[in-house]
């Protein structure tokens, strides 16, 4: 049901995002040239295959214990590329800043995104600057626009997804939402938990190298792992299944989300892959991930069942069943 105005859960990534696309903001494109569930748009320009995507940043705060808004938003562009097999290229980057912020922490932002450009091996060679008066924005928020080439015969859509797939994802999850929820103190209690803020092109390059039958791959950002799923699931038409034995989790994200009465599968990753693959190359995939420094916590967590349907389903440590949807509302704003 479309709302009268904007609410902080439009910008969560869950069930108010996709209406507002669906509702509002398709309605007034041409989405025969968008597709609205893939985090990059998949271009031929006189026979070449590029993929081309943008992303706005506006984490709460600009400085977290595993990185900063400037890495982030790096890292981010760079994982909407790669996950639809693209080799990421070149980006721009626009910065909207509040009067007052200080050089000082403008220049640790700027260093932080010079340095993972250069750990991810793309260039930023276009920019735009603009100040507002104080008051009218919160320090500093970020866009960035990425461009990869997409070598012949690369296609991780959604569309190849098969019966029987099953589903890895590339490493522990939440960590990234955590780590900005509790440096923002004003929570009772001290954490070192850190983001997982990373760019994937490395691991998912060797990934592909394997030659392994990866159908679709996609990063779990806002609304966190059920929440990609789901449209997964939505956009297949069959019912996925994913164990919670298999998650994997570490103890201190878990011990705090507990604490805070939050669902870690729906807390935002910046670091991580879902992979969606054949189901007799997924062992060997596991095992060809777990190879790589990124991947070292890889683990097999569901798989997509011979049954039509939009249902995202999860397997309890005690043997129930729990029906997943997309993050209904806005359990954690601005983590990205």
């Amino acid at each position: 049901m479309k709302k009268e105005t904007i609410l902080l859960g439009h910008g969560s990534g869950g069930k108010l995002t996709r209406e507002l696309l669906e509702e509002v903001i398709l309605r007034h494109m041409d989405s025969s040239a968008i597709d609205a569930y893939e985090d990059q748009a998949r271009l031929n320009i006189k026979g070449i295959k590029i993929a081309f995507t943008t992303d706005s940043h506006v984490v709460n705060p600009v400085f977290f214990k595993g990185g900063n808004i400037g890495d982030l938003a790096i890292n981010g562009t760079v994982n909407d590329l790669v996950v639809g097999g693209a080799i990421p290229l070149y980006l721009s980057c626009g910065f909207i800043i509040e009067e007052g912020f200080p050089i000082a922490d403008f220049e640790k932002i700027l260093t932080s995104i010079k340095m993972a450009a250069l750990k991810a091996n793309v260039k930023v060679v276009t920019g735009d600057t603009k100040v507002v008066e104080k008051g009218k924005a919160d320090k500093i928020f970020i866009n960035t626009s990425g461009i990869g080439v997409i070598p012949e015969g690369r296609d991780f859509g959604y569309h190849r997804i098969q019966s029987g797939d099953r589903i890895i994802i590339s490493g522990t999850i939440a960590e990234h939402g955590t780590d900005v929820l509790l440096s923002r103190g004003d929570l009772p209690f001290y954490s070192d938990i850190r983001s997982d803020t990373n760019a994937l092109n490395s691991l998912i390059e060797h990934m592909i190298a394997s030659g392994l039958e990866i159908h679709a791959m996609r990063d779990p950002t806002r609304g966190g792992v059920a929440t990609t799923l789901k449209e997964f699931a939505n956009s297949i038409g069959k019912n996925i299944l994913i164990e919670e034995k298999l998650i994997p989790i570490k103890k201190n994200v878990r011990s705090a989300l507990e604490i805070l009465g939050l669902d870690p599968l729906y807390v935002a990753c910046e670091g991580r892959a879902v992979i969606f693959v054949k189901d007799t190359d997924a062992e060997e995939l596991l095992k060809i991930i777990k190879e790589h420094p990124d991947g070292r916590d890889a683990a097999i967590i569901g798989s997509v069942l011979n049954q039509e349907g939009t249902e995202l389903i999860l397997r309890t440590e005690i043997g129930g069943h729990r029906l997943m949807d997309m993050l209904p509302g806005d359990q954690l704003p601005r983590i990205c």
